[in-house]
């Protein structure tokens, strides 16, 4: 089991593993284990091996921390803050156990619009960009998208259980805030 980020765990009678991800946070594992997370304008991208019950989800805050493409040192410390630097922790997780990331298939939530009072354009906000970024870095790594619960304004509560690839989502949607002297 890999897991960057704290060490929020617990255990259940029948000897399942619960991981909460804060913000930045990235697990990958295998059965018996279900990873929890709370969405605003982040993204959770979930990867699941169908047949080896094997997978992962991170909780990532933006696109990139770089403006350039340039290629990185490979000892270099990568962040699951980060779309494109969470999906270098996705493969070498795959990658050391005998797996391609094309074998996985892959969920996608968060996105929100946490402004209730925004006029910006839908393509300005940050959770419209995680989106993105998510569904670009899937599709270029050959990864199969199933579901994508993104978007609206609001928070999501996500859990996902590796054993068999299901996902749980409860969306509450963002209240207006209309001042009381309107």
């Amino acid at each position: 089991m890999k897991m960057i980020g704290t060490k929020n765990k617990s255990s259940s009678p029948d000897g399942t593993h619960s991981r909460f991800l804060l913000p930045g946070e990235f697990f990958f594992g295998g059965p018996k284990c279900q990873i929890n997370t709370l969405l605003g304008s982040c993204i959770a991208i979930t990867l699941w091996h169908p047949k080896l019950k094997i997978g992962g989800m991170c909780h990532f805050v933006l696109p990139s921390r770089r403006n350039s493409k340039a290629l990185l040192p490979s000892d270099y410390d990568y962040n699951g803050s980060y779309c494109d630097e969470v999906m270098v922790l996705f493969e070498r997780e795959a990658l050391q156990r005998g797996t391609n990331l094309k074998d996985y298939v892959a969920k996608i939530f968060g996105g929100s619009n946490m402004l209730a009072n925004s006029t910006l354009d839908e393509n300005d906000l940050i959770g419209t960009k995680n989106t993105e970024a998510a569904v670009n870095h899937l599709a270029e790594k050959g990864i199969s998208l199933l579901i994508a619960h993104v978007g609206e304004k609001g928070h999501r509560r996500i859990a996902f259980d590796i054993e068999t690839g299901d996902v749980w989502v409860k969306h509450v949607a963002l209240q207006k805030f209309i001042p009381d002297n309107l």
